[in-house]
């Protein structure tokens, strides 16, 4: 054997080489997938973000919408506005109304009412009522002609219009909520209320947006003015940049992303409002969205090389601890092939070449073992064969008898004793099919309605049968002899003579298409709890019935009264139908046992199937 040729040389070759290819793909692709999947991830947690936004700056616009219907909630001061007031005890309670308004939340900056009744314009603003008359209402505090509700975006705050007494000390930058007081139900003006709101309400909500260091954000209205940037020079002002109309503009969506001059822009619509139509756009540049996948990289690259280094001296350590053991395994071998299955097989190790050795001494142990067990099985089938040869003797001659005697009793016109030695005849027959260890449900239920005509003239019809079945599931296929020990234990345990309403019925039905149900149940005697633990004990053995335990000739005789019990039924079932088949035994209060039978529907090919392989 060459060198080139030899297992070590060739399992370090081929296990080093493909590790290097493989390592080289990994690399490769981890960081394709680690940039694809942070810009992924960035964008759907910002969306989540601004939606968050989205909610918390409709809750601040509901809520100043909800300050400013106040003018409805208060019929006297919704009176005054309509009828006009001119007296101090009104003016008061306009006063104290408009006040209400102003301090309902600590960023509105001042409120502003105009009655049309009587031209009077009220301000108040920093703690300080004014009021003037003979005015007209501020324009842009009037809504359009087909809205009662306006929002106005962000302006310098001012007086509106109203110079006297004192003029405006000071000015801030502030957005408006202007709404038209109208005559209920009609849409007729009585007056215009304004409540200018300070940007720190919104400030609170959109510094949890962004990164104050790394990234922009901006709240636009529909015309691309700035009602808050994280730049404070360009509130108010009117966005100049090229992805506003090119992008955003164009989107139809509430909610996406763009990617354009080396960022990346995730922006959401916010129209929950009447007459809101605010878009919240942030801005993270490329540079910063790639930081961690850049870092990310580097660490994985140098774990990757790291692990590259690691494998391959322990592909090399393995291949020569591994070659070693298997050619001395081969040896082993060797030998066995001459014809020495007495060979000494001694274990190289503990790890898998060693264990491999192990197995192989055990399986030579094995073989040895198989070679007499094979000849011993042998010998134990020809005599079961006998047996069973034997065994059709005396069946066959009983049921011979039978016949003579039934023609007989013809003959004597004595047809009760024909039909008792039918339904006899008929039970020898279907006991003596010794090749069929497969039945229908209806030879079942044909073979216990022949039982059950014996029992009715050993008791003198003093009990009732009944039985209904499907016949859908008459043709299931089951183990023979499992119907007639259940019913006979009735009449062995449960059977009261002196009871003229004694009865015992057999149901079958399908639970669904593949799985049917048999109940045998009756009104005698009840099982005992101790009789019932036991019992539930014997069936729910862990390792069923063996099948030794089929075989015992005091165990399974097939004629009437004999001993086959319920663990043997349930074996019998399982060996057929399937491990999930069931035997349950339920007492029936007052008096009774019921015995349900569950499995699945088997064809005859898959019973006989299951028997073989049983």
């Amino acid at each position: 054997m060459t060198r080139w040729n030899s297992i070590r040389t060739k399992l370090t070759l081929f296990l080093v080489l493909p590790t290097i290819l493989c390592v080289a793909a990994t690399m490769v692709i981890s960081y394709s997938y680690t940039t694809q999947t942070l810009r992924t991830r960035a964008v759907d947690e910002n969306k989540n973000l601004l939606f968050q936004g989205n909610r918390n700056i409709s809750s601040l616009i509901q809520e100043i919408n909800r300050f400013s219907l106040t003018v409805y909630s208060d019929s006297d001061f919704y009176r005054m506005i309509g009828a006009g007031y001119d007296n101090i005890s009104a003016n008061i309670q306009i006063y104290t109304q408009l006040n209400y308004i102003a301090k309902s939340m600590p960023d509105i900056f001042q409120v502003y009412l105009y009655s049309v009744k009587d031209n009077k314009a009220t301000l108040v603003t920093q703690n300080t009522p004014k009021r003037w008359q003979s005015l007209k209402p501020f324009p842009d505090s009037v809504p359009a002609q087909d809205r009662s509700l306006s929002i106005q975006s962000t302006h310098p705050s001012h007086n509106y219009g109203l110079t006297a007494p004192n003029p405006q000390t000071t000015v801030k930058p502030v957005f408006t909520l202007h709404r038209r007081i109208e005559q209920v139900p009609s849409t007729r003006s009585l007056g215009y209320l304004s409540i200018d709101v300070k940007l720190s309400a919104l400030s609170s909500i959109m510094d949890q947006l962004y990164d104050h260091l790394r990234e922009k954000i901006y709240l636009l209205d529909s015309s691309g003015n700035m009602i808050y940037a994280s730049a404070p020079e360009l509130t108010g002002t009117r966005l100049q940049s090229s992805w506003y109309p090119s992008q955003l503009t164009a989107a139809s969506a509430a909610q996406g992303f763009f990617e354009q001059d080396k960022s990346v822009f995730v922006y959401q619509r916010i129209t929950d409002n009447a007459d809101l139509n605010w878009t919240l756009v942030k801005e993270i540049p490329v540079s910063v969205l790639f930081h961690e996948a850049k870092e990310s990289v580097r660490i994985n690259l140098l774990l990757l090389a790291l692990l590259l280094i690691t494998m391959i001296s322990v592909i090399v350590f393995i291949s020569f601890r591994i070659t070693a053991p298997i050619k001395q395994l081969a040896r082993y071998m060797t030998q066995v092939q001459t014809g020495n299955l007495e060979i000494d097989i001694r274990p190289s190790g503990k790890d898998e070449v060693g264990f491999v050795t192990e197995r192989f001494r055990s399986m030579m142990d094995t073989i040895n073992n198989l070679i007499l067990r094979e000849y011993k099985l042998e010998l134990t089938s020809r005599t079961h064969e006998l047996r069973a040869l034997q065994a059709q003797v005396n069946p066959h001659f009983l049921n011979n008898a039978l016949q003579i005697i039934g023609t007989l009793a013809l003959e004597l016109k004595v047809p009760q004793i024909y039909s008792l030695l039918s339904a006899l005849a008929k039970m020898m027959r279907y006991s003596m099919r010794n090749d069929e260890k497969v039945v229908t449900l209806r030879d079942e239920l044909e073979h216990v309605k022949a039982y059950i005509e014996l029992q009715k003239e050993r008791f003198e019809n003093k009990f009732s049968f009944r039985y209904d079945a499907e016949e859908a599931v008459m043709d299931a296929k089951l183990p023979k002899m499992v119907l007639q020990p259940i019913v006979e234990n009735y009449f062995k345990h449960g059977f009261r003579l002196a009871d003229p309403g004694s009865w015992i019925e057999i149901k079958a039905r399908k639970q669904s298409a593949q799985r049917i149900e048999i109940v045998i149940q009756n009104n005698g005697r009840s099982i005992s709890a101790e009789s019932l633990a036991r019992l539930q004990r014997e069936l729910e053995r862990p390792d069923g019935l063996q099948v030794s335990e089929l075989h015992e000739e005091n165990r399974l005789e097939v004629n009437p009264g004999s001993g086959i019990g319920l663990s043997n039924v349930l074996a019998r079932l399982r060996l057929i139908c399937g491990d999930d088949a069931s035997l349950t035994v339920i007492p029936i209060s007052p008096n009774g046992v019921s015995v349900r039978l569950e499995f699945e529907i088997q064809t005859e090919r898959e019973a006989n199937e299951d028997l073989n392989c049983g």
